[in-house]
């Protein structure tokens, strides 16, 4: 899954983003702890440019071509 920080920000019901950058919350992912992007993904989810219909395709779309189902 990708999607810019603004985005997970304005999505974050918890208020966990604003916590991380409050220095409430050690070690969160993308604030004060790495996130390190696969270099190789099998499959990318833009969630900030598809909907959840088109993710989902994607998904079950990569496992029939993939024998998986």
């Amino acid at each position: 899954m990708k999607c810019p920080l603004e985005v997970l920000m304005e999505r974050d019901p918890k208020g966990l983003y604003k916590k991380a950058l409050a220095g409430e919350i050690k070690e969160f992912t993308g604030i004060s702890a790495p996130y390190e992007e696969p270099l190789n993904p099998e499959i990318v989810l833009e969630t900030d440019k598809e909907t959840v219909e088109e993710s989902t395709e994607k998904i079950i779309s990569y496992l029939k071509e993939h024998g998986i189902v």
